[in-house]
C-alpha cells in the first residue's frame, strides 16, 4: 500500500476533537486549520456539536464518507474499537497520537500488540501510537500538536522522539528551513523508519531524507534498502540509545568490542547513510543536499574580504582532506586586472575589507567558472562600508547560473542578518563558522565519492563446505555451542585457511610422542570446551624443546587447571607445531549482531587487541575492496604496509582471509562468534598462519 494519502489526503478525521484550548485534540484542529489545509475536516465527538465553527460527527459512520486520514487522540484503551470502526468505513491511513502502549509496561504492551492484529486484518496502515504527529507542509497539512507549518522545502523528516521533533520544528520555522515532510514514528508498532524512507525516497519534492532514530526493527532490510535509496537521495541520520549489553555477554575478542554503536556504524556506512552527531550539524549538512547541486570533486575555493577567516577556512580545509583549489593563471590574471592591488588574488581571494557588492560578485562570477574549483565557501566580516543584502543578492544570482555548489558564511549578528535572510530565501545554506561550511562541503564530497564507488562484488572461493556442517550439526545436536581449537582449525581448514599441525594427548607419553614426530620446538594448548581464555588459566605453554619439558608441561597443566577451572571438562591437551613463520600477528573475528547478522573485524592481534583496540569493523559479506578498507582503516595499517625501510606483511593475504572468513559465516548463520587470533602473516609470497582459533555457535 502506498503511503500517499498520509501526506496528500483530501480528507482528514480527528477522532477525539476537542472544545478545550490545551487539550492535544483541540490543538490538532487548530493547527489542521490555521495551515491553511484545503481538504474536508471531520472532528469526531460524541459530546459536542461544532468546534470553532466545524460540524462535529459523533463517529465515523456518520460522516457518510470514507476520509483518507484519520487522526486518533482517545485513550489507550478505546484505540482498538477505533480501529474496527475505521475498517467498517474501509479507512486505510490512520495515524494514532494516543500514549499508553508498550512504552508504558506489559499492559500497554498488549493493548498495542491488539491493535497491531486489528489494523493488519484489515489492511490498515498505521503511524505511531504515542507520537506528535505529522506534517506535509507542500500540501499545507499539518496534523500534529508540534506547532506552526514550516514553509515547503526539500527535507523530510523522521524522528523517533515527539518532543525532538517539536524542538526541531521550532528551530527550523524560526530560521526558515523547509521541509516537504515530517512524521514523528512514536512506538513504530506498524509503520517504521525503513516504510518512510521507503515513501521518501519516492516522493519528487523530498531531495534529502534526515531523521532521528533510537533503535532499527529489521536491520538487514533496513541496509538492503537504504543502501538503493542512498543511490537517489542522501540519507542523514542521528542514532542514539546504543548498548554495550550484547559486547559484555561475548566469549571472543571480537563480541567484547563489538558494541551496538560499532554496528549501527558499519550498517551506515555500508548503506550510505550519513550519520550526524548534533541537530546542527544535521541542519547543516541537509540544508546544503537539499538546495546546492553536488561538487564533481574535492577542490574548493575561498572568497573573503578578510584574512583571519580565510586562513581559518584554509585550515579546515585541510585538516578535512579537502583539496584547496589551485586557481589557473587566466582565473589569477583575470581577479588580478579588476581587483585592488594589495587583493590576493590566490585562493583564499581576499577581496579586501572595503569589498562592495560589486567586487564580491565579479570575485565569485570568476572564481566559479575556474575548472580547477569543484566549490566555493564564501565568507563575509561586517565591516564600515560592508553590503551584506546586495552582497547576499548577487551571491544567489551567480550561484544559480553555475551549477557549483556554493557555501555562505556571514559572519556577525544585526549587521549580517539583511544578507542572511536573503541567502536563506535564494538556497543558499548559511553557516555561523568556516568550520561547520568545510565539514558540510567534506560530507558531500564523500557521498559523492561513495555514490561513485565500484559496483559491489563478493567473490566465492573453493571450500569445503560439507566438512564444516558435519562439524557445526554435530555440535548443535549434542547441545556444545562453544567449538574446541581443534575442530575450529578444521572448519577455517576448511574455508582455505594454513594451520599449525597438531593433535590431542590424554597422556604425557602421549604428548611427548606427539611433538617428537612434529619436530621441536612445540606448544602445548589445554584442550576444554569450558575454557576459553587459556592464558588466563596457564593452559599455554610455547617453547617447548625437548621430551621432558613436553611432559613436565603437560603433568603441571593437568594438576593445576582442574583447581583454578573445577567445573571445567577437560579433554586432554593439544601439542602443535611452534609457527616460526617471522611476520605479525593479526585478528580476523566475526560476532553476528541481532539486527544486521554478521560483523567482520580486523586488527592487530595477539593479546594486544583487546589492550590497543585498534580494530575496524565492517558488515559481511565483504568484498575485496571493503576488506582491504577494513585494513587502511586502522592505525597500525602503516607498521603492516611497513615504515622507515621495513619490508611490510602481505596485505593481499589478509583481505583474502577476511573474505574467506565472510564467505563461512555468510554461509553458516549459526556461528555467532568467531576469532582467528594470532593470524600470523608475513612478507609477501610467504604462506600465512591462522595459529588459534576460537568458534562459537547458536542454535537457529
Amino acid at each position: 500500500m502506498s503511503l500517499q494519502t498520509f501526506f496528500n489526503p483530501k480528507s482528514v478525521a480527528i477522532i477525539g476533537a476537542s472544545r478545550q484550548k490545551g487539550k492535544v485534540g483541540y490543538e490538532i484542529l487548530v493547527n489542521l486549520v490555521a495551515g491553511g489545509y484545503p481538504g474536508k475536516i471531520y472532528p469526531i465527538n460524541p459530546k459536542a456539536d461544532e468546534i470553532d465553527g466545524l460540524k462535529v460527527y459523533p463517529d465515523l459512520v456518520s460522516i457518510g464518507e470514507t476520509p483518507d486520514l484519520v487522526i486518533v487522540i482517545i485513550p489507550a484503551q478505546l484505540v482498538a474499537g477505533v480501529l474496527e470502526e475505521c475498517a467498517k468505513v474501509k479507512a486505510k491511513s490512520v495515524v494514532i497520537i494516543t500514549a499508553g502502549f508498550k512504552e508504558v509496561g506489559p499492559e500497554g504492551k498488549k493493548l498495542e500488540e491488539e491493535i497491531v492484529r486489528i489494523a493488519r486484518r484489515a489492511g490498515i496502515r498505521f503511524v505511531g501510537p504515542n507520537c506528535l504527529g505529522l506534517i506535509s507542509p507542500s500540501h499545507k497539512l499539518n496534523a500534529s500538536f508540534g506547532g506552526d507549518l514550516p514553509v515547503p522545502g526539500g527535507i523530510a523528516y523522521i524522528s523517533q522522539s515527539g518532543a525532538l521533533l517539536a524542538a526541531i520544528l521550532d528551530t527550523a520555522n524560526a530560521n526558515g528551513i523547509g521541509f516537504s515532510s515530517l512524521v514523528s514514528i512514536g512506538n513504530k508498532a506498524d509503520i517504521d523508519e525503513l516504510d518512510l524512507i521507503e515513501a521518501f525516497g519516492a516522493q519528487r519534492e523530498t531531495k534529502v531524507i534526515a531523521g532521528y532514530l533510537e533503535n532499527i526493527k529489521d536491520g538487514n532490510a533496513f541496509v538492503r534498502e537504504a543502501e538503493q535509496i542512498s543511490n537517489k537521495k542522501p540519507i542523514l541520520l542521528m542514532k542514539s540509545g546504543g548498548t554495550e549489553a550484547g559486547a559484555k555477554a561475548a566469549s571472543s575478542h571480537t563480541g567484547s568490542l563489538a558494541g551496538g554503536e560499532v554496528a549501527y556504524e558499519s550498517a551506515f556506512s555500508r548503506a550510505g547513510v550519513i550519520r550526524c552527531d548534533s541537530i546542527k550539524e544535521q541542519f547543516d549538512f541537509a540544508q546544503a543536499f537539499a538546495n546546492q547541486p553536488l561538487p564533481k570533486g574535492p577542490k574548493v575555493a575561498v572568497i573573503t574580504n578578510a584574512g583571519g577567516p580565510g586562513i581559518m577556512a584554509a585550515d579546515a580545509i585541510e585538516q578535512k582532506g579537502l583539496t584547496f583549489a589551485k586557481l589557473s593563471e587566466e582565473t589569477k590574471k583575470k581577479l588580478a586586472e579588476k581587483l585592488p592591488a594589495a587583493a590576493n588574488v590566490h585562493n583564499p581571494v581576499d577581496v579586501l575589507g572595503d569589498a562592495l557588492a560589486d567586487r564580491y560578485e565579479f570575485a565569485i562570477d570568476i572564481v566559479l567558472d575556474d575548472p580547477n574549483v569543484d566549490s566555493a565557501i564564501v565568507l563575509l566580516t561586517p565591516q564600515a562600508m560592508t553590503q551584506s543584502k546586495e552582497t547576499a543578492e548577487a551571491l544567489v544570482k551567480i550561484a544559480k547560473k553555475k551549477g557549483k555548489p556554493v557555501l555562505a558564511c556571514f559572519l556577525g549578528a544585526a549587521k549580517v542578518e539583511p544578507g542572511i535572510e536573503v541567502l536563506r530565501k535564494g538556497g543558499i545554506p548559511q553557516y555561523d563558522c568556516p568550520e561547520s561550511a568545510v565539514a558540510t562541503l567534506y560530507v558531500m564530497s564523500e557521498y559523492v565519492r561513495w555514490r561513485g564507488r565500484p559496483k559491489r562484488v563478493v567473490r566465492l572461493f573453493s571450500v569445503n563446505r560439507r566438512r564444516v556442517e558435519s562439524i557445526v550439526e554435530r555440535h548443535l545436536r549434542q547441545g556444545l555451542l562453544d567449538i574446541g581449537e581443534a575442530e575450529a582449525k578444521d572448519i577455517i581448514e576448511a574455508y582455505g585457511f594454513a594451520t599449525p599441525r597438531g593433535s590431542i594427548a590424554t597422556t604425557a607419553d602421549q604428548a611427548a610422542n606427539i611433538a617428537q614426530q612434529l619436530g621441536y620446538p612445540v606448544v602445548l594448548k589445554i584442550w576444554s570446551p569450558d575454557i576459553l581464555h587459556k592464558s588466563d588459566v596457564g593452559g599455554v605453554k610455547v617453547g617447548l624443546r625437548s621430551e621432558q619439558e613436553v611432559k613436565d608441561a603437560f603433568d603441571l597443566m593437568m594438576y593445576r587447571i582442574p583447581k583454578k577451572k573445577p567445573d571445567a571438562h577437560i579433554l586432554g591437551v593439544l601439542v602443535q607445531e611452534m609457527v616460526r613463520t617471522s611476520g605479525k600477528e593479526v585478528i580476523i573475528g566475526m560476532h553476528r549482531d541481532p539486527h544486521f547478522g554478521p560483523l567482520m573485524m580486523f586488527g592487530m592481534g595477539g593479546i594486544l587487541v583487546e589492550v590497543l583496540k585498534d580494530v575496524s569493523f565492517y558488515l559481511a559479506p565483504l568484498t575485496a575492496e571493503e576488506a582491504k578498507q577494513m585494513l587502511v582503516n586502522t592505525k597500525t595499517y602503516h607498521i603492516l604496509k611497513g615504515v622507515r625501510g621495513q619490508e611490510g606483511v602481505d596485505l593481499e593475504a589478509i583481505a583474502e582471509g577476511l573474505q574467506r572468513v565472510s564467505q563461512l559465516v555468510t554461509e553458516f548463520p549459526e556461528i555467532k562468534e568467531m576469532d582467528i587470533n594470532p593470524y600470523v602473516v608475513g612478507a609477501p609470497g610467504t604462506t600465512s598462519i591462522a595459529v588459534d582459533a576460537r568458534i562459537s555457535l547458536e542454535k537457529k
